[in-house]
């Protein structure tokens, strides 16, 4: 079977096979990553563009490595030192960016959405590194490819997604992801930080964590985004870390081989305990190593147009 496909706009509409494709491509390219030099030919002559509208220090970074480590000619362009501050358009700052012949723009932007009007204005490939409080695909596939490096199948697993539900895009793509891989996915959070009619998607809502830790497999711990908070979702960062951090005395209570997740950054103290985030069952810096290679793969994959599955 022979799939095809130029972008990689959001986890919703990626077949399974599609996904799964992309972590066997991942599981190949991670032992590169684990070479005294990692560099390989494979996209030499290929330019990959990194505009970020947004901070970030993971993604940006993992997605720029992969690149290179692909042979890849890597530009970064800061938004915050870039004709943006004089008014350019997002459309008039990819239009220039592919008449400079760019293969791939791999864009973070703030307004949900933004990837997917890209993908209809210019030829490069578009990668979607977040938009907004829609999507963030890469981060759902390597979350996916972590789990599964710690245990042999999603089918039947339960994951607890906790924390700011609401602006999280990481929990939208998780929740398609996870869900098409065969878990069952429960929210935990504040009533004003669950999206409404979160139940139309394949999800289950829970408000009390400790009533439902014990049940989980994976607990993926979200960041508070005050960021993109307008308005007060909870009276105090106190009265949250009360109900909703994982600490030692929380843990205790679930199951003895729990998996513990977060996408970074971390809010110590807040969210997660520092003696958790840093504990025997946190695979966070596996999912920042594994980020590299899930990413190398996507690059390789669009750029070759998605080879065969």
């Amino acid at each position: 079977m022979v799939l095809k496909r130029r972008h990689l706009l959001g986890i919703q509409d990626l077949k399974v096979e599609e996904m799964e494709l992309i972590l066997y491509q991942a599981k190949a390219f991670k032992e590169i990553t684990q070479r005294r030099i990692k560099k390989v030919p494979t996209l030499r002559g290929q330019t990959v563009v990194n505009l970020f509208y947004e901070p970030s220090t993971r993604t940006r970074t993992s997605f720029e490595l992969a690149a290179k480590w692909l042979s890849a000619d890597v530009v970064n362009i800061s938004t915050s030192t870039s004709s943006v501050v004089k008014g350019e358009s997002l459309r008039d700052m990819a239009k220039t960016i592919e008449a400079m012949q760019a293969d791939t723009i791999i864009l973070r932007h703030g307004q949900s959405g933004a990837p997917h009007l890209l993908s209809n204005l210019v030829s490069s490939s578009i990668v979607n590194a977040g938009d907004g409080s829609h999507e963030h695909p890469t981060q759902s596939l390597l979350d996916i490819f972590t789990l599964l490096e710690h245990r042999p199948t999603l089918n039947g697993l339960v994951v607890g997604i906790v924390g700011d539900i609401l602006h999280s895009r990481v929990a939208r793509s998780n929740i398609w992801g996870l869900t098409k891989m065969g878990a069952k996915v429960v929210v935990v959070g504040p009533p004003t930080l669950i999206p409404v009619e979160i139940e139309r998607i394949p999800v289950e809502v829970a408000y009390d964590l400790d009533k439902t830790i014990e049940r989980f497999d994976v607990l993926m711990i979200l960041r508070i985004q005050l960021e993109r908070q307008q308005s007060n979702f909870f009276p105090s960062i106190n009265e949250y870390v009360k109900f909703y951090g994982l600490n030692n005395e929380r843990l205790k209570r679930a199951k003895e081989d729990v998996l513990i997740m977060h996408p970074g950054p971390i809010n110590r103290g807040i969210e997660i305990a520092p003696e958790v985030a840093d504990g025997p069952h946190s695979v966070i810096t596996d999912q920042v190593t594994n980020g590299i290679a899930v990413r190398m793969a996507v690059l390789y994959l669009l750029a070759t147009g998605w080879g065969e599955g």
